[in-house]
């Protein structure tokens, strides 16, 4: 398509999505953690894992149990309450995060890459029925919605959770709590655009002090009371719901608070591997975690009246000031993780499809997935700030926080029963009855987060909602465009004879038209040809298909096929997690595979056309007109497709025409 606009399928030229890369720098290569590494670089990934993985859950002891005592539902702190919710964190760690995370749907990956999208992609490559294959991606859309209000939410109660330990440090400080979280938040966003290889190199050491730390309060707790260690059994979690029935239900809303960050698990997989993720969890996350969480039940167990703030009472008086600074640290280290993952997050969807062209800038030359999403950012950031001046204390946050994540949960969990099935040829008796128990926990999460609505569970719902229906009209936009635009144009095997009997007059240099449709002639060069009546002695018909994998190898990347007369066809494939550079991919090209001088990103011999549509809203197509005039809009602030491609502005041309949608 020679257009602004993004292509207008998977499979076609890319939805614009994001600047490319400046022409003078190349991309950064996609690289893939080793497959099975060990030693070193298995303590080094393991390192780099507790940083990024492990931030969000890790973070999680600073509010979890101090929600189920203290929330909307929570209950008294007597002794078969404390031991019955330390059971029920035990166990539900153990099975969601251990048990389905690092057991099952880490094995679903998409050549190494994991999270909803790379997922979506993978269940997508199998032949469904159309009712079917809108169903899944219409739920996997809505997932990925879901995770932008994670990564709102997380750095808001994250951070202030960890600044309300001055209040039990200094009470008379409590009024600087707010206005202490808001400035730390706004430096947080303020330094993404400087990238986060510096402060990336201290997410580990960071993290690995903090879970030290946590480890250490909480054997400092434990050592008074091991008794505490009977919630290791079952029988305490059991024994909670049969005395409190329905109400020992909706505490479920606060535990699910434990299970934060798991979805991360699955989703930075293809950053570091299973394996060293698994090392981390079991080697210093998950029992840094326990020894902390039944550290706070013992303190609980010898004083219930310091269920009011159960982490920052479990800390000696003389740590207490270097502990607020650690967990502040990691915060922001949980917070960095989850707006990194909402800037890759948008790349996939831009590459998908499901989402128009953004401002994305590399900040790092060799480091992949080091990106910056200036758009994203800003609106994340304000978001964050808002809801803290909003809500206020970490407590009132939590109401809001169970819902996204256990949405995304259950999401996880469909998807993943498509993979066992139409993937891994499982049959439906050993798929049914594993799915059935995941979601007997996902769902139970999910409803006693429900009732939380009023409290602030309209949050996510409200923004998730706002995120589905502009990546829901994005693709069914592309989807008329797409169909417009075949129907109006001339196909390759027509428009080359003609070319051939009445040759138009040919000028020196090259020509470069971008195209979605590679059997059919690009509008733009029509409209070239009819207004000027001149071709380039080289033409190049230039295609960028983005592929339903997560990167590309270097020898699928391009094809080339002479159609005759001086006009070529030039296919490059990229992955959903890559940025195309269509300068670059040219420059590749083996001096063979096109007659002439070699094509050089800096030469001033190339041109390159693009369209420049004008969409209409009084097309006949079955879109409401409300998601006609949005989608126009969103195409009318998408990023520009010269800069998407990473094209140079002074050798591009521009012609314009009229679509009706």
């Amino acid at each position: 398509m020679s257009s602004p606009l993004p292509q207008l399928s998977v499979t076609a030229a890319p939805p614009g999505g994001a600047a490319a890369a400046p022409p003078a720098a190349e991309p950064p290569r996609h690289r893939h953690a080793p497959v099975a590494p060990t030693g070193r670089a298995l303590l080094a990934l393991s390192l780099g894992a507790l940083g990024v993985v492990y931030g969000d859950i890790g973070t999680s002891p600073l509010y979890a149990l101090k929600e189920c005592f203290n929330g909307p539902h929570g209950v008294a702190p007597s002794p078969a309450n404390v031991l019955g919710i330390l059971s029920l964190v035990f166990w539900s760690m153990t099975f969601v995060v251990t048990g389905k995370y690092l057991s099952f749907v880490m094995q679903a990956d998409n050549r190494g890459e994991g999270g909803i999208l790379a997922l979506l992609a993978l269940v997508g490559r199998r032949k469904l029925s159309r009712r079917g294959r809108r169903f899944l991606l219409l739920l996997g859309i809505f997932g990925a919605a879901l995770l932008y209000g994670d990564g709102v939410i997380t750095p808001a109660i994250s951070v202030l959770s960890a600044v309300e330990g001055l209040q039990v440090a200094a009470p008379g400080l409590h009024h600087l709590v707010v206005p202490i979280t808001v400035v730390i938040l706004f430096l947080l966003f303020l330094i993404q655009k400087r990238g986060t290889a510096t402060v990336g190199a201290v997410f580990g050491p960071v993290m690995l002090l903090w879970f030290a730390a946590i480890a250490a309060a909480g054997l400092h707790g434990i050592v008074r009371d091991p008794g505490v260690f009977r919630a290791l059994s079952p029988f305490p979690a059991l024994e909670f719901f049969a005395r409190h029935r329905g109400h020992g239900y909706l505490v479920l809303g606060a535990v699910v608070l434990v299970l934060t960050g798991g979805e991360a698990l699955y989703a930075d997989m293809g950053h570091f591997g299973r394996r060293p993720i698994r090392f981390a969890w079991f080697g210093v996350a998950m029992p840094a975690l326990l020894l902390n969480y039944f550290g706070q039940g013992a303190v609980l167990l010898r004083d219930p009246s310091v269920a009011a703030n159960p982490f920052y009472m479990l800390v000696p008086g003389w740590a207490l000031y270097p502990m607020i600074g650690v967990a502040t640290a990691a915060t922001i280290v949980a917070s960095q993780a989850l707006i990194s993952g909402a800037f890759s997050l948008t790349n996939q969807a831009v590459q998908l499809g499901y989402s128009p062209r953004v401002t994305i800038r590399h900040t790092s030359r060799t480091e992949y997935g080091q990106i910056y999403v200036p758009e994203v950012n800003w609106a994340v950031g304000v978001a964050c700030i808002a809801l803290v001046l909003g809500f206020k204390t970490s407590g009132a946050l939590a109401a809001a926080y169970g819902i996204a994540v256990t949405g995304t949960m259950t999401i996880t969990t469909l998807l993943f029963h498509r993979v066992m099935r139409d993937r891994w040829r499982w049959p439906l008796w050993t798929a049914a009855p594993l799915t059935a128990a995941f979601l007997s926990a996902d769902l139970s999460f999910f409803g006693a987060n429900l009732v939380k609505f009023e409290d602030g569970g309209w949050f996510p719902i409200a923004l998730a909602a706002g995120v589905f229906t502009l990546m829901s009209t994005w693709r069914a936009g592309r989807d008329v465009l797409a169909r417009q635009l075949r129907e109006s144009g001339l196909p390759l095997d027509l428009f080359l004879p003609d070319l051939e009997k009445h040759p138009p007059h040919r000028i020196p240099g090259t020509a470069v038209f971008m195209t979605s449709n590679p059997e059919g002639v690009p509008p733009v060069m029509l409209h070239h040809l009819k207004h000027n009546k001149v071709l380039h002695e080289r033409v190049l018909l230039v295609s960028i298909l983005t592929e339903e994998v997560p990167a590309v190898a270097p020898a699928e990347r391009v094809s080339v096929r002479s159609l005759g007369n001086g006009v070529y066809q030039v296919i490059g494939r990229y992955g959903f997690m890559e940025i195309p550079d269509v300068p670059a991919l040219l420059a590749s090209l083996p001096p063979w595979t096109i007659a002439g001088p070699r094509l050089d990103r800096v030469s001033m011999d190339t041109t390159y056309y693009l369209g420049r549509e004008t969409l209409l809203s009084t097309g006949t197509s079955r879109m409401a007109a409300w998601r006609k005039r949005l989608f126009i809009v969103m195409a009318r602030n998408a990023q520009t497709a010269s800069s998407f491609f990473g094209l140079p502005p002074n050798r591009v041309v521009e012609l314009g025409a009229q679509i009706q949608l």
